[in-house]
């Protein structure tokens, strides 16, 4: 897709700091790095979201994510790792290509990524029997 900036970064027509890519996945620093070792982690092949994305790429970027968490432990010293995606337009995607932020964690770094969610009131048994699988 000639409009994706994801899909340049892949074809190399436009620049980035690649971190890391295989056959499948490629790795690179945003131009906005949110926290030290804020990397993307995206499908070379332009998928949408989460409900467009072939299981077997997902699990190719996941054990990537792993591979860059593990890495960034002795690289940087990070302690933790958030994952985070967003899918679909109401999930505040602003990139429409599939991709994972990876944001490395350190001690006592004052970030505070889970968000303050209002509690709903919810029949607990009539949503557990609309969303069980089986």
């Amino acid at each position: 897709m000639d409009n994706c900036i994801f899909c340049q970064i892949v074809n190399r027509k436009a620049p980035a700091r690649i971190i890391y890519e295989n056959e499948n996945v490629i790795c690179f620093l945003p131009k906005k790095v949110e926290v030290y070792g804020h990397t993307l982690v995206v499908p070379k092949k332009h998928y949408v979201d989460l409900y467009d994305i072939p299981e077997d790429i997902l699990c190719d970027l996941v054990k990537v994510a792993q591979k860059l968490t593990l890495e960034y432990k002795q690289k940087i010293n990070a302690t933790g790792m958030n994952l985070m995606h967003a899918s679909g337009k109401d999930g505040q995607q602003s990139v429409f290509h599939f991709h994972f932020h990876l944001f490395p964690r350190f001690k006592d770094d004052g970030l505070d990524t889970w968000p303050n969610l209002a509690r709903i009131k919810v029949d607990i048994n009539e949503l557990w029997n609309k969303l069980r699988t089986g």
